[in-house]
């Protein structure tokens, strides 16, 4: 074979890899696609490590990104045992039957690598098929299922169809009262200073009474996210919820945390989603680490919880509860926190499961300082979230108590 036909073969090697990159969702373009000749030519592939980094190097620019890249890889170059893997998955077996520690292949790996040609032969079956009636009482939409399902199961085309619908959403606005007062002809209380200088003016023949009304303002909204390893598949959806966000609304202040704390508001505020996370995607160094929840909040109650907790600042935590400390100094932390705010909202994905059990010490450390303790897992839940921040609401003795005893 010739150097030319064999410059060829990977250049068309690499063109298929680069449009199954793209079928996954990674932003690959035939810039991209010459960027990624041209480095591998100048590194060689006599070394599969120094190939990985190269192509690495050239289609993965944020941190939510290399899970994909590496599955896709690793299946496209032949590992074998992550084809026999993803082979598996037309084949649904029984929970039973999973091997322990099985890491499952992403949805939108495994579709990208599938072959056109089988794809239009399933549909050719289909429609040879379609005088088969079906009856359609006990059918769901697929908006339906979509809302409903994990992020964690969704394929490409269905977190497009998701992140649309979270850029939809709206969070309505919950008045509460604050200690300033606005005139109002209508209002409950009369103004005194007010009277007073109108007489002055009219020459003090007669006072007319002024009255004032107390004034009502959504109280600001602060966002803790957790993007440990164990929570990047949906701190990825959680992202463009927090965009949506601070985007419909003032007074929204949005952190990140793993091993340390990332204050990533001014990133959030520009309109164009994609930018916004790139630059999130820039400023955040630890992304899919290990997690230190205590030091994090620790580092947030001393340099933001003044500045931003102020006019009973409603918070929402989004975190697993597991922590690398072992609940180290979480307790009192998270007392402090609670004590800080108007309300303290814990967002946890682990609650989709019905025998989800309070067992890790940075979970038990958590719950006695919460006022509500909700899942965050899919569209569905999400939306309850909007209704939540929507309605007035504030310290829940019972519900604390209630994760007071389950923590014990």
């Amino acid at each position: 074979m010739t150097a030319g036909s064999e410059s060829g073969r990977i250049a068309g090697n690499l063109m298929r890899f680069a449009r199954v990159l793209r079928k996954a969702g990674l932003p690959v373009g035939p810039g991209r696609m010459l960027e990624a000749i041209g480095a591998v030519e100048a590194v060689g592939m006599e070394n599969r490590e120094d190939f990985y980094w190269t192509l690495h190097a050239v289609f993965v620019n944020r941190q939510d990104q290399r899970e994909l890249f590496d599955q896709a890889f690793h299946i496209f170059w032949r590992n074998p045992r992550l084809l026999e893997r993803m082979a598996g998955l037309t084949i649904p077996a029984p929970m039973d039957e999973q091997p322990a520690g099985h890491e499952e292949i992403s949805r939108r790996v495994a579709e990208a690598m599938m072959d056109p040609a089988d794809a239009s032969q399933n549909n050719g079956e289909s429609e040879s098929e379609g005088e088969t009636e079906f009856d359609a009482s006990l059918t769901w939409s697929r908006g339906e299922v979509l809302t409903s399902r994990d992020f964690e199961k969704m394929s490409t085309a269905e977190m497009r169809e998701a992140r649309k619908a979270i850029a939809r959403m709206r969070l309505p606005i919950m008045d509460v009262p604050t200690r300033r007062w606005r005139p109002d002809p209508a209002g409950a209380r009369a103004d005194m200073r007010a009277s007073l200088r109108a007489a002055m003016r009219g020459g003090g023949d007669i006072i007319p009474l002024r009255k004032r009304k107390q004034q009502r303002r959504h109280p600001p909204l602060v966002i803790l996210c957790d993007i440990s390893g164990s929570m990047e598949v949906y701190s990825r959806m959680f992202l463009q919820f927090m965009h949506a966000i601070t985007n419909d609304r003032d007074r929204v202040h949005t952190f990140l945390f793993g091993t340390r704390l990332t204050n990533i508001t001014r990133h959030l505020r520009h309109r164009d989603v994609d930018l916004a996370l790139d630059r999130v995607s820039g400023a955040v160094q630890d992304w899919a680490g290990g997690t230190r929840i205590g030091q994090c909040l620790h580092d947030f109650n001393r340099d933001w919880s003044r500045r931003v907790l102020g006019q009973g600042a409603v918070l929402l935590l989004i975190s697993d509860g597991l922590d690398r400390d072992a609940g180290a100094g979480l307790g009192a932390e998270m007392q402090r926190l609670h004590m800080s705010c108007r309300r303290l909202i814990w967002l946890n994905p682990l609650l989709r499961y019905d025998a989800f059990e309070p067992r890790s010490l940075g979970v038990r450390a958590i719950m006695p300082h919460v006022d509500e303790f909700r899942p965050v897992h899919n569209l569905d839940s999400l939306k309850t979230l909007t209704e939540v921040l929507g309605q007035p609401g504030g310290r829940r003795k019972e519900s604390m108590a209630k994760w007071r005893e389950i923590a014990a």
